[in-house]
């Protein structure tokens, strides 16, 4: 191989549009340095629904919970329990601050973290979280817009790391090794004319999903969508 989170129901966009006017290249470059400080179990007095943990051994590796995805769901209102409703089909108790009545249709934004386990050869294992809602819409387009600010797909450019080649039962499989802002590194098969390519780079544009926490936005992953051409 070469060398190369339940909160109040106020408004996400309010509460982090000086945010998101930030530079996209401003946050790619200091990405590595949030991802750091919540590796070694820095982060202010504030919670967040993502809290990190750090190894104080490095050869036992490091690991951190950082938020995953996204996602938007449709349910029915059931029962209401004093300022809780019921969800459908699973029963899920919520608040219910909007308002709802009985059978009122809503779109519920949920998340999923995970546990990031790097070892001391900066190998990856990823053990994701169940599905929890952290906020009721009465209309899925809101549920959307507001989910559009917390996953955001940026291009940018990433140190290749290296690219190889396997053999197996006569066949042959291209790789590409790059590095993602917050310093882990993944692999992507690729064909033989990318490799081809990439192996004259040091560094590639590709396309990441920056993937933001829902109570602290300046807390977030990146995560490798795809290359960028």
């Amino acid at each position: 191989m070469r060398n190369q989170r339940q909160g109040s129901q106020e408004s996400i966009i309010e509460r982090s549009a000086a945010t998101r006017n930030r530079s996209i290249h401003k946050f790619v470059i200091g990405m590595g340095l949030i991802f750091m400080l919540a590796l070694t179990g820095c982060a202010n007095d504030e919670a967040s629904i993502f809290d990190s943990t750090g190894s104080s051994s490095e050869t036992a590796g490091s690991e951190a919970k950082v938020p995953w995805d996204y996602k938007i769901v449709e349910g029915t209102v059931g029962d209401l329990v004093g300022s809780d409703m019921t969800i459908l089909p699973d029963n899920q108790l919520l608040p219910n601050d909007n308002n709802y009545g009985t059978g009122d249709k809503v779109w519920l934004l949920q998340f999923m973290d995970a546990d990031l386990i790097t070892d001391k050869d900066n190998n990856n294992q990823v053990q994701l979280s169940a599905w929890r809602t952290i906020k009721s819409f009465k209309d899925e387009a809101a549920a959307k817009e507001d989910m559009d600010k917390l996953k955001i797909s940026v291009t940018t450019e990433l140190d290749l790391v290296g690219v190889y080649k396997t053999e197996y039962n006569g066949q042959t499989r291209d790789f590409a090794v790059v590095e993602l802002p917050s310093g882990n590194r993944i692999k992507q098969p690729i064909d033989d004319a990318r490799y081809d390519l990439f192996e004259k780079k040091i560094t590639v544009e590709a396309v990441i999903e920056e993937v933001h926490d829902f109570a602290d936005y300046d807390l977030a992953y990146a995560k490798f969508r795809g290359w960028a051409n």
